[in-house]
């Protein structure tokens, strides 16, 4: 990724993530019934579903790095890749592995979300003209 824009890496970081969340939920859906009880089922469909929310989350900031030039927006994207980490990772420990403590990493995970939402929409807000493709190019 040596030579890619923080935009470029985002993207492709959130495009993987994403597929990633598919897969996840089809494993869930076909693989995991027969095997997980009903709630922690539903604790690694929460993981998943937050994991797409926020891959989506991770796209946006993308685009919104490669428009406006505020420099809350790469934090805002790198703090949603460390709330994917500790929200959607803590669940699946929980769910597949049966690691109960981690269950208290997920809300520290949440707050992460709320941190990168925050972030991304300041970020935007903070920079009133966005790039032009000639100030890119120059």
């Amino acid at each position: 990724m040596i030579g890619r824009s923080p935009s470029q890496k985002f993207l492709m970081i959130g495009t993987i993530l994403a597929g990633s969340g598919v897969a996840a939920g089809a494993f869930g859906a076909h693989a995991l019934k027969e095997i997980l009880d009903a709630p922690m089922l539903q604790v690694f469909e929460t993981a998943t579903r937050y994991l797409m929310y926020h891959a989506f989350g991770l796209c946006i900031g993308s685009w919104a790095i490669a428009r406006y030039p505020h420099p809350g927006l790469n934090q805002s994207a790198a703090i949603f890749i460390i709330g994917i980490l500790l929200f959607s990772g803590s669940l699946y420990g929980v769910s597949l592995a049966g690691i109960r403590w981690l269950g208290a990493v997920t809300p520290v995970g949440g707050l992460t979300f709320i941190a990168g939402w925050l972030l991304l929409g300041w970020g935007v807000w903070r920079d009133t003209l966005p790039r032009t493709t000639a100030s890119r190019t120059s």
